[in-house]
Formats: structure tokens, C-alpha cells, sequence
């Protein structure tokens, strides 16, 4: 009996697994480049969410650069950032989704910073000029990075409709004008291509190696 009962329990888990759907996005620029670091947020178009249990996330400092360069998180999220340079760090940022301050400092702050409002956020070093990186804040749980191929995967979504969108550190024009309807209610997999206009990127030229004599 506890065999049979065991056997259902898995037919049921099973059939549950595959209830869930996906939304495979790729994403290009106007050359028809793959583009990666692209975020791909899917809002339910019934705006019902439920948001999973947050987990920490880490943003590193390598190389006086932030990795990853951009990074999705749900909201609410702290998040972490340790530096594993030989040097000392001033990461701040003054973007309305969130406002801080880590004063110069090496090894891991005491204490993450939470990103409780969504929204862009940019980081920046105040003794590194080059060094910047971007926070993705989502209010949705169901979103996805493209990778270098340009691809991204949403996956485990409950079957419903979805207003789904593309955020890029380089987008030309607003986040808003990338707004898809896509219906996952059919079938279990949807692929949706975007083609994003890009600015073209301004980076700061790092400085040398032994600049401040090494202090920073």
C-alpha cells in the first residue's frame, strides 16, 4: 500500500513539474549581434506574484572591476560585496532605487546592503573611475540574464499571461517601449525575440597599476 501510495505521490509531483512553462527570450541589437547582459522580466498581466524566500546576493570586486558587471536580483534582496582586490574599495551609488555608501574598506563588509525598492541601480568606486556595474532591482521573481548567445530561459512559470520586458545598460530608448503580451497558457514553452537599439558604451580609462603608490 505504502508502494502504491509512494508511486501516486510521484505521478502527481511529476505532473506538476510539468505544469510549468517557459519563455526562451533571445535578444539582438539593430546589427543583429547577440546581445548579452540583457535582463528579461516577466510581469503576470493579473499582477498576482508570489515571491519566493530571498536569498543573499554577492556582487564581487576583481580585477577593480564589479562582477558580474550587471546583475538581476528580486527586490528586497541584500546583497553582498566582497572585495577580493589588493586594494581598497569605495562603492557607492546615488540611484534613486537605492542610495548608499560603503566607505573605503577591503575584505567583506559587516553587513549587505538591501535592495528594498525596484529599479536601476548604478554602482560606481570613488577611487576607481572606470569601475561600474548595474543592479537590476525586479519586482517580479520570474526574470533571466541573456548570455553571450544573446538567450535567456524563464523557466518554472505558472500558466497565465505575462507583460514581458528588456532592460540593457546601453538601451536607447525606455525599458517601458520593449513591453511584449505573451501567453504561456498553451504551451509549455513560448520564444520571444527582441532587437534592441544600443548606445554605444563610455568606459573611463583605467589608470595604471601603481596608482595612489599602491595605498588604494
Amino acid at each position: 500500500m505504502r508502494t502504491l501510495l509512494a508511486l501516486a505521490l510521484c505521478a502527481l509531483t511529476g505532473h506538476a513539474a510539468l505544469a510549468q512553462h517557459e519563455i526562451v527570450a533571445a535578444v539582438v541589437d539593430d546589427k543583429g549581434k547577440p546581445v548579452a547582459d540583457a535582463v528579461v522580466v516577466a510581469v503576470p498581466a493579473d499582477g498576482g506574484l508570489r515571491l519566493p524566500t530571498r536569498r543573499d546576493a554577492v556582487i564581487d570586486q576583481v580585477d577593480k572591476e564589479f562582477t558580474p558587471k550587471v546583475n538581476a536580483i528580486l527586490v528586497g534582496t541584500p546583497v553582498i560585496f566582497p572585495n577580493h582586490d589588493n586594494v581598497r574599495h569605495h562603492v557607492y551609488s546615488f540611484s534613486p532605487a537605492k542610495r548608499f555608501e560603503l566607505p573605503l574598506y577591503a575584505g567583506v563588509p559587516a553587513q549587505p546592503v538591501v535592495f528594498d525598492t525596484a529599479g536601476v541601480v548604478v554602482l560606481g568606486c570613488n577611487i576607481h573611475d572606470w569601475m561600474v556595474g548595474y543592479i537590476y532591482v525586479s519586482e517580479s521573481p520570474y526574470f533571466a540574464k541573456t548570455r553571450a548567445d544573446g538567450k535567456a530561459v524563464i523557466a518554472d512559470l505558472p500558466p497565465r499571461n505575462y507583460v514581458v520586458r528588456v532592460w540593457h545598460p546601453q538601451l536607447e530608448g525606455s525599458e517601458a517601449a520593449t513591453k511584449r503580451n505573451v501567453d504561456v497558457t498553451g504551451k509549455r514553452r513560448v520564444d520571444v525575440e527582441w532587437t534592441l537599439k544600443l548606445k554605444s558604451e563610455l568606459r573611463v580609462r583605467r589608470s595604471p597599476v601603481g596608482e595612489h603608490n599602491g595605498h588604494y
